[in-house]
């Protein structure tokens, strides 16, 4: 008998749902059904040349949760040989998961390197985040995802890593990767401000530069463990410069004018594009309120980089190097800003300061473009008779602006602050904002 089905056997339970089923739409209730054997029957009796558009993406999700499903199961069964193979070795822990990585190397054909590695996360998911396999093995949270905390709590204690993964998985099944990764760094900074700040001081002194040749005679130049907010300047004089060049009898792509203006700066010090407006690149942060005061280690968000520590969010909404400094205060408890400021007048409009304050990032579902470097976009197209106003108005990158008006999706602001997005094939998306 297979587990979850008390009293049929599988094939009886394929043919209940096929008669229950009768036509061709999917059954009621499939997109929010668990994984496990009756979702199995449910998507094996489908025919998916029959559906329309719309439900051919409620299947792709069913099957997308039952490979989670089936990968945590494989996760524990890795797990269980290696429960097995610690009696057989009496406790020597090293030696066992030797025999047990050989043992799965062998059976799935894999590498010594791949079968250490899917051991270690197998080990690490059971025994130090149970919450996380747990949520993966319902099949709300898929293979990537599930590493992604993995790797982001990794250098936590175990109380704290368990308890930084259950802050992320309140959302998380909302979340791409690149999003839990920023959430789990902010996190893990307000969880243990003193452990984030010994590590980026110990980070920063080994900053280096390095120089690699590519296969194709070309190089490679980077600069490692660098200040964020210094790094973050930086890069948005060279964007700065970039957009000044470009006109219509500029041939370069703006990727070449970047990369052709940084070693500009770097071997001649200076750009002849460099005006006054140019000089110096503008760095934007976003802190809250008690963090700005020094009554709190939260961390702070640094335009186009992401979660800084407390001590560099307060450095950046307090100098004035060279260049233009934005800050956004927000209310601790609600994230909401309260204050708006810049310590050198740029040209920009307060309306455009208070929208990109409301909505640091694109409102796309799972985008992380920073607002700074997205189109303002009329929620209600201005051409429609749309206001321009702070509440029609949002941060969309071009990608996603381009998605809106040329591929058939449109988006809503609801009351609470939240961007709902309708696709193509009449599914409806809720992009909620960063927590406080």
């Amino acid at each position: 008998m297979i587990r979850g089905l008390e009293e049929s056997t599988f094939e009886d339970e394929i043919r209940s749902v096929e008669a229950a089923r009768g036509g061709a739409d999917v059954p009621a209730g499939l997109d929010v059904l668990p994984a496990g054997p009756f979702l199995a029957a449910l998507l094996s009796s489908i025919e998916v040349s029959d559906l329309s558009g719309h439900d051919r993406v409620v299947v792709l999700r069913a099957r997308r949760r039952m490979v989670s499903h089936y990968q945590a199961q494989v996760y524990a069964d890795m797990a269980s040989v290696s429960d097995f193979l610690e009696q057989d070795f009496a406790g020597d822990l090293e030696l066992a998961f030797d025999a047990t990585s050989a043992e799965i190397r062998a059976a799935l054909c894999l590498t010594r390197r791949a079968a250490d590695h899917e051991l270690d996360l197998a080990v690490t998911l059971r025994d130090r985040l149970p919450s996380v396999w747990a949520v993966f093995e319902r099949g709300d949270l898929d293979t990537p995802r599930a590493k992604t905390i993995i790797r982001g709590t990794e250098h936590l204690s175990e109380s704290a890593a368990r308890m930084v993964a259950d802050l992320i998985l309140v959302d998380a099944v909302d979340l791409t990767t690149g999003q839990i990764a920023a959430r789990l760094r902010k996190l893990c900074i307000d969880v243990d401000p003193d452990d984030a700040a010994g590590r980026y001081d110990t980070a920063v002194e080994d900053r280096h530069v390095e120089l690699r040749p590519n296969p194709d005679s070309t190089a490679w130049l980077a600069g490692f463990n660098l200040p964020p907010d210094r790094a973050a300047q930086a890069v948005d004089r060279i964007n700065r410069l970039a957009q000044h060049l470009r006109g219509r009898d500029e041939t370069r792509t703006i990727d070449q004018l970047r990369a052709d203006i940084f070693l500009d700066l770097l071997c001649d010090g200076f750009h002849p594009a460099d005006t006054g407006k140019q000089r110096g690149g503008s760095v934007h942060i976003r802190v809250d309120l008690t963090t700005l005061t020094g009554l709190a280690d939260r961390a702070g968000d640094l335009a186009g980089y992401g979660p800084v520590i407390a001590d560099i969010a307060r450095q950046t909404a307090d100098q004035n190097r060279n260049g233009i400094w934005e800050f956004v205060v927000t209310d601790p408890d609600t994230g909401q800003p309260v204050g708006v400021g810049v310590t050198r007048r740029r040209p920009t409009a307060q309306q455009q300061r208070i929208i990109r304050a409301h909505s640091p990032h694109c409102v796309m579902k799972g985008c992380l473009i920073h607002g700074i470097h997205a189109d303002l976009d009329h929620t209600v197209d201005w051409a429609k008779g749309g206001p321009t106003t702070t509440f029609n108005i949002d941060p969309n990158c071009r990608h996603d602006h381009r998605i809106k008006h040329q591929c058939g999706w449109t988006y809503q602001k609801l009351p609470n602050g939240h961007h709902q997005w309708t696709s193509r094939l009449g599914h409806t998306y809720t992009n909620k904002p960063e927590p406080p």
